[in-house]
């Protein structure tokens, strides 16, 4: 994958723990955990607002726009 071996990635992982220090890892490591998780969650549940009006909302709404007349 991509050619790193083992040795390339003990180098990367120095690199970030330099630039980032140690403490703030495990910080960045548990927020983009939450933000796969929201994600997925968000993904899987339908949405919790229907906008959809209801047949009886929706015939009441055509009758006032569309009212009968008697002749």
């Amino acid at each position: 994958m991509f050619g790193l071996g083992m040795p390339e990635l003990i180098i990367i992982l120095v690199i970030v723990v330099l630039i980032f220090g140690a403490g703030r890892i495990s910080e960045i490591g548990g927020a983009i955990g939450k933000g796969i998780k929201g994600f997925k969650k968000s993904v899987n549940e339908p949405d919790s607002i229907d906008v959809t009006p209801d047949q009886k909302e929706k015939a009441a709404k055509d009758k006032d726009q569309n009212p009968i007349e008697p002749k």
